[in-house]
This record gives structure tokens, sequence and C-alpha cells, in this order.
């Protein structure tokens, strides 16, 4: 079939096939092939059936692709590719990976636009370096303690999750920026000025203090923040978050039209001297969609005045959301904080409502 047909531009083949197999189309259709996107099937290392070629190394003959995408990757050793000068888009998800054979594979590709490796392990420390790339997706399995490093001066959108040291310092054109970190602790993040920044999101079960705070400075024109980190600390004790002035926070960040905050964050909102630097001339200018995830009972006099200085002094506020669905209820005060949200919601049912 691959072979019947004149200047192939689009080859998708999700079925099992040999690297003979694909040799052989790709030496009928390589140089008119534009876009190719196969199911490798190879992440687990047969040492009594090895490919020779292998699959990634037959893959140089389509020198004219636009978009690769590949799937359940062994990527060990350096692939044998030339240089793809019009690939736009890599996509690689499910991988099996070491340092210096994506390093190759990268160099290989560099007018990329595009690039998401989804899935991947066994990455150490990893060094992006393409002077077009404008949107970059990294997921990383294992322990969380990779590091990566990016120099792309256009890049506008990046989402990175599994590492624990972040250096991308050519930020000017950074829109949209997502850090997460399911398994491991996201110790230093080194970025430039975010001066385009739009939209940040932090996620991950412990944060560094110092990097939780280097990004929301460095984060003041944001528009959409979410913060869902659990604990804080620098070693393997979980803390919880230190005291943040709630006034000193929103003139921080003037530009804020929504606002996704888990109980950490919150709970650090809501201390004792949160609130004493307001006045008469504090107002949160900007601020239309707020979302409270509240998962302690404790300190409920004070969450509650949080609660209701956001809703009086965020003027244009529109939604208010407020999830308890995971709140700890084995405390004593649980039914009476309950009962308290319920009756705010009652007030103010035009913008809160509850989960």
């Amino acid at each position: 079939m691959v072979s019947s047909i004149d200047r192939l531009e689009d080859l998708v083949v999700y079925c099992p096939f040999t690297s003979l197999g694909l040799a052989s189309w790709l030496l009928h259709q390589g140089p008119f092939l534009r876009n190719l996107e196969l199911r490798m099937d190879n992440i687990i290392d047969h040492q009594s059936c090895v490919d020779i070629p292998s699959k990634l190394d037959c893959i140089r003959a389509a020198s004219n692709l636009e978009s690769l995408k590949l799937w359940g990757v062994l990527m060990i050793h350096s692939p044998k590719w030339d240089t793809f000068h019009r690939l736009k888009n890599l996509e690689i998800v499910g991988a099996r990976m070491e340092d210096p054979a994506l390093s190759a594979a990268l160099r290989a590709c560099p007018s990329l636009t595009n690039l998401s490796l989804l899935g991947c392990e066994g990455l150490g420390s990893v060094s992006i370096e393409l002077a077009f790339l404008q949107q970059c997706k990294l997921d990383f399995y294992g322990l969380g303690n990779c590091s990566i490093s990016i120099t792309s001066p256009r890049l506008e959108l990046l989402e990175v999750q599994g590492c624990s040291w972040i250096r991308v310092r050519e930020t000017q054109c950074l829109r949209d920026l997502t850090i997460a970190n399911n398994s491991g602790r996201v110790y230093i993040v080194d970025f430039g000025k975010l001066v385009a920044l739009e939209s940040l999101s932090m996620r991950g079960v412990q944060w560094c203090w110092n990097a939780i705070s280097t990004m929301l400075q460095l984060a003041s024109e944001v528009k959409h923040l979410y913060m869902k980190v659990e604990f804080t600390g620098d070693f393997d004790a979980l803390l919880p978050f230190p005291e943040v002035d709630l006034v000193d926070f929103f003139n921080s960040h003037p530009k804020l039209l929504t606002f996704d905050i888990h109980g950490a964050m919150f709970a650090a909102l809501c201390q004792k001297n949160s609130l004493k630097n307001v006045d008469s001339r504090f107002v949160i200018p900007c601020l239309e969609k707020l979302v409270i995830t509240i998962r302690s009972p404790l300190n409920a006099e004070q969450k509650m005045s949080t609660l209701e200085s956001l809703l009086r002094y965020a003027r244009n506020l529109r939604k208010m959301t407020i999830k308890i669905l995971q709140m700890k209820s084995s405390h004593s005060s649980a039914d009476d904080f309950f009962e308290d949200i319920c009756k705010f919601r009652y007030i103010n049912r035009r913008i809160v409502s509850i989960e």
C-alpha cells in the first residue's frame, strides 16, 4: 500500500511493524513525507532481537519531515539522524531515554517550534537549546529530581513536570508557565524577568519556600494564578507555609483576574497578622474569579474573616467558589465551620458557591 502511493505526505502507523518494514516504507516515500507518526513499541530493550538498523535510525530517510510523533520509544543510544531542517513539531510519548541520546536527537532538529516529551523516564540533566522553540511540554517520570535548562528566546509556553531544578533565563516572550512535581521537591527555579507572563500554575507535594516566593515575585504581572502546593520545607520534613500578608500579596499582583488557591496558601493568607495592613485605600482591582480549596477547619474564625475581606475588597469579583469536599472533618470545629461557610454563601449567593 505504501509503495503504491505517489508522493505520500502523511503516514500514521499504530499497528506493530519491524525496522525492516519501516526502512522499506521510507525508502519509497521518505523524501515526500511531511508528517510521520509511529507507535514504536520498543520501550523495552529486547537484547535477543535487536533490530539493525534500529527503528529510530530508519527515520533519517524522511529528511523533509515537518512533524514527527513517536510512541513507546527506547532512546538510550544516540539516533543516527542527519539534520531535519524542516522539522517544526517533535512529540515523544512514553519513552525510556538517557541524557546524551536526547541531546543528540534535539541537535538534529534545530528548527523546532513545538517540543513535547511526555511520560519520559531515565533522564537526569536535560539541556535544551533551540532558537525557534515556542511551545515546550516536558513530563518526566521517576523520583522528581531531574534538572532542566532551556535556552530558547522565543519560548511562549512552558509546562514542566518532574524537575527539581529549572533554569530558563530568556523569558521575554513567555506567556504561559506551568511547573509541577508530583514525586519530588522543587528546590530551585531560575528564571529571567517574566514581563509577558499571563498565566502561572504551581503544583506539587512540596516546594522549597524560596522557590515559591521567587516565582511569586517574578510573576508580578500575571493575570491567572493557580497554586496547588501542599507543603514547603527544604528537607524531608513537610512544613506549612509561612505567614503571607494578604495586602502585600494582592498589591504585588495587581493584574490578577483569576486565582485558584489550595489549602496551604489559603491558610498562609489567613494568619492573624495577614490583614494588619488593610486600610481604606486597599482594593483588589481586577480579580473576577476566585477558587478556594479549604483543607482544614483549624483557625476557622480567621479563615472566615479572610473570605469576607476578599469579597469586600475585590470590587469586580464575579464568582467565588469554595471547595470543601476534601476538608478534614475529624476536628470538633468542622461542623461549626461548615455552617459558617453555608451562611456566608447564603448571604452572598449571587457570587459565592460551594463545592
